[in-house]
């Protein structure tokens, strides 16, 4: 054993010739190290309620809904996530969250999910009320469905309708579902007036302040009726109901859920917030190095034809 130490390094073309084969008999072996990966899955939910439909924000020079906006963002947030994160789309309206599906592979299904974020529409609603605190029970309940845990980016402009009190707000205090959930801010603080359309998108008119009231008489802490709310039609401008993105709402929410807010004034702040969150849940996996040992192998029976006068004179020019 000593011998053939003493003559591997006395000559450097047999050193080089052992470690060449040294490497492909362990490549035939093909041993693995294993390693965490961290998987990210994400559900895109969009609040799909009649106040998404104001115009208070822009895409180039073009003045869009909230949603449009919220979809336009998506499709570039979309565009810049990495291959095998996976992603759902998600709809909010009431007090329900809807998934069109499973979070599926982004870049094999690329195609698939700008189709289902084109096709996202208030016209969708189930529901004439907005109740955000409502749905953050219901949507864990969902993501507790799912095959795979995934973090959510919620895109809503806070608007509750009818307006929060003693009597509708539910506790969140316990909740243990939405840690590092994202809540995404759309919209302006300006206010502006909720535009009413018809089932074939014709505008009628525009949402009242009665419309954002308690109807009279309710029973206010009655399960089945909680956030019902009148569907007036602002008969002037003065009795327009402005709405406008609240954001103190939002950032209390999500301190009240364990998660994080962000204001999606573009597609880079809504990736930043989306650096922060952890992964959906860690994979222990196996990595093999049997492409490894064989460049080795490669990179080290070729260096034997290179003579260290030829390195030498490369690097003195």
């Amino acid at each position: 054993m000593i011998k053939i130490y003493t003559k591997l390094r006395q000559d450097t073309n047999l050193l080089l010739l052992f470690l060449t084969f040294l490497c492909l008999s362990l490549a035939l072996i093909n041993p693995s190290i294993p390693v965490t990966r961290n998987i990210f899955n994400y559900i895109f939910i969009v609040d799909i309620s009649q106040s998404m439909n104001t115009k208070d924000m822009t895409v180039g020079l073009e003045k869009v809904s909230r949603i449009d906006y919220t979809k336009a963002t998506l499709r570039k947030v979309l565009g810049r996530l990495p291959c095998e994160s996976k992603v759902s789309i998600g709809m909010f309206a009431g007090v329900s969250v809807a998934a069109t599906y499973t979070p599926i592979e982004v870049c094999e299904n690329f195609s698939a999910i700008n189709s289902t974020i084109d096709n996202l529409d208030w016209r969708s609603t189930w529901s004439g009320n907005t109740r955000i605190r409502e749905s953050m029970v219901n949507l864990a309940r969902l993501i507790r469905s799912f095959p795979e845990s995934a973090q959510v980016i919620y895109f809503t402009d806070g608007e509750e309708a009818p307006k929060l009190h003693v009597f509708n707000t539910r506790d969140l205090t316990q909740f243990q579902g939405g840690n590092d959930w994202l809540l995404a801010g759309v919209g302006t603080f300006e206010g502006t007036a909720i535009p009413k359309y018809d089932n074939k998108n014709q505008l009628i008119g525009y949402w009242s302040n009665e419309s954002f009231a308690l109807q009279p008489g309710m029973a206010q802490i009655s399960q089945g009726n909680i956030g019902a709310r009148n569907d007036y039609v602002a008969s002037g401008a003065s009795d327009r109901y402005l709405s406008r993105l609240d954001e103190k709402y939002l950032i209390d929410l999500s301190k009240e859920i364990k998660g994080r807010y962000v204001r999606a004034t573009d597609e880079q702040a809504v990736l930043d917030a989306m650096g922060k969150q952890k992964p959906a849940w860690r994979d222990q996996s196996q990595l093999p190095l049997r492409h490894i040992l064989i460049l080795f192998a490669l990179v080290i029976f070729l260096i034997r034809f290179i003579s260290l006068n030829k390195i030498q004179r490369f690097f003195k020019k």
